[in-house]
């Protein structure tokens, strides 16, 4: 996991809403693209980034490829910023 690829990827809000649809169930990506008002083209270029960053995960099935949150990048994440924020209290 590389931490600039996620704060890039999370700098977005069209891929920060794309993060929150996934939390609630995986889909499809034309399920992702009708929550949005923005083209088919700009949605996946959105999804190549999110699993660049290793936030999402894709799997082929048949003709179709279905998005889910990769939530153990997820915890990663959040593990490293409960750390650094206490042992930024420690040292002060």
């Amino acid at each position: 996991m590389s931490l600039s690829k996620v704060f890039k990827a999370l700098n977005d809000p069209t891929r920060r809403e794309i993060l929150n649809i996934l939390r609630k169930s995986d889909l499809y990506a034309g399920e992702i693209v009708a929550h949005f008002n923005i083209s088919g083209a700009s949605i996946s270029h959105h999804l190549d980034i999110l699993k660049n960053a290793e936030l999402i995960i894709s799997e082929k099935k048949g003709q179709f490829v279905i998005y889910s949150l990769n939530t153990t990048v997820v915890d990663e994440i959040l593990n490293w910023m409960v750390e650094l924020k206490n042992n930024s209290k420690n040292e002060n």
